[in-house]
């Protein structure tokens, strides 16, 4: 039987249906007031949310740009990264976070996480920043610390190191919109801050979306000059080379009914969290949440105890008509598409990364949104239970 008979409800890995039923009708509205102006592409809708987003982040700019990617993108080419330049971030982390810099023509230099939180490990950050400055063939240039499944990096010692490095900070905060550290939301942390509006982050639109969070003003000018082909103050002056990377309207016309959710939908992923942590802590490896972190859950991973435990307990949650997904099965530097160039970044080849390489055989991940009740995160932790 794929579900129990005292509660027959199928449950969503992310659930965008039970949102949406809540505010349909404006999403219709907003969405018929775009197709009525005709405006479709930099409407006054993508103003308004820049100004709703920047307010509920704390942040003195935002640029809405038209995906996560491309708002790393942006961030990057407003510094000059290029070829020559290394460019640090976590090996256990989406491809986006990597792709970026060698499209740009500067290198990827790969770097552990930390075992309990998952973020980028300050230790071995410190290390791979010395043996690059030592051998000196590539400039150090930029951080980009990822929060990883919604919780915050630790910001405070990656803005320190940084700075005593002139390195920039950018936080690619895609999957931890909502998040906070040290009572600040994310958004504030480092130089920018990247924002995916992908349907399945905290905050995600119909579509591919993203933007940009910034306190300084000259970097949100540039922002918005190469979302826009590098135009000046008037669309045919040219004064850099940019790219097309603008927010759609109605996508922005979306978000703006979307985000008066987003607070108690935080409020019901960290009630989720804590159901999940109380019921599976000591059986299976749950997430830390350092003292003044409040995470978002973009996603909720555990840890077993290797692949064939995974497996085990993958098997019993499918039989049980509970969803799983693994983020994720292989770290960058093992993926075709970087080994090359994660070879070559340090002469003499890199420093391991057992950690990024250890979880990915064991990390398995739960359902989690802003509408699971408490008997539904009951029947996850009965299914992972199930499989130990």
């Amino acid at each position: 039987m794929p579900f129990t008979m005292t509660d027959p409800r199928p449950i969503a890995f992310f659930d965008m249906q039970a949102q949406q039923r809540l505010i349909r009708a404006e999403i219709d509205r907003r969405v018929a007031a775009v197709l009525d102006s005709g405006r479709f592409v930099q409407g006054p809708e993508v103003e308004e949310l820049e100004i709703q987003l920047a307010a509920f982040a704390g942040a003195q700019h935002c640029v809405g740009v038209s995906s996560g990617t491309d708002a790393l993108q942006i961030a990057m080419m407003a510094e000059g990264i290029g070829r020559g330049d290394a460019v640090f971030l976590p090996a256990f982390t989406y491809t986006a976070t990597a792709e970026v810099p060698l499209v740009l023509g500067a290198t990827p230099v790969f770097v552990d996480v930390d075992p309990a939180t998952f973020n980028i490990d300050l230790a071995d950050l410190e290390h791979r920043i010395a043996l690059v400055e030592k051998e000196g063939r590539l400039r150090p240039r930029a951080v980009v610390g990822v929060d990883l499944y919604g919780l915050p990096a630790d910001w405070p010692a990656i803005r320190a190191l940084c700075a005593a490095k002139g390195m920039f900070t950018l936080d690619d905060a895609a999957q931890a919109f909502g998040g906070s550290l040290d009572n600040r939301r994310l958004g504030v942390h480092a130089d920018a801050t990247a924002l995916s509006f992908y349907p399945t982050k905290t905050l995600g639109c119909y579509g591919d979306g993203g933007a940009l969070l910034t306190d300084s003003a000259e970097r949100a000018d540039l922002y918005r000059s190469l979302r826009t082909h590098g135009e000046g103050k008037t669309r045919y002056e040219v004064l850099r080379t940019g790219m097309n990377g603008r927010l759609d309207t109605i996508q922005a016309a979306i978000l703006l009914a979307k985000l008066p959710l987003l607070e108690g939908e935080l409020v019901a992923r960290n009630r989720t969290a804590a159901i999940y942590g109380h019921r599976l802590a000591g059986r299976v490896g749950v997430p830390a949440v350092p003292a003044g972190s409040v995470s978002a859950w973009g996603i909720y991973s555990i840890l077993l105890q290797d692949a064939a435990q995974r497996a085990a307990v993958q098997a019993a949650m499918q039989n049980a008509g509970v969803p799983s997904a693994i983020y994720y099965p292989r770290p960058l530097h093992r993926q075709p598409a970087y080994a090359q160039h994660h070879a070559g970044a340090i002469a003499g080849g890199p420093p391991p990364l057992p950690v990024s390489e250890d979880l990915c055989q064991r990390v398995l991940s739960l359902p989690m949104h802003g509408y699971l009740d408490e008997s539904q995160a009951a029947r996850v932790c009965d299914a992972v239970l199930s499989g130990l």
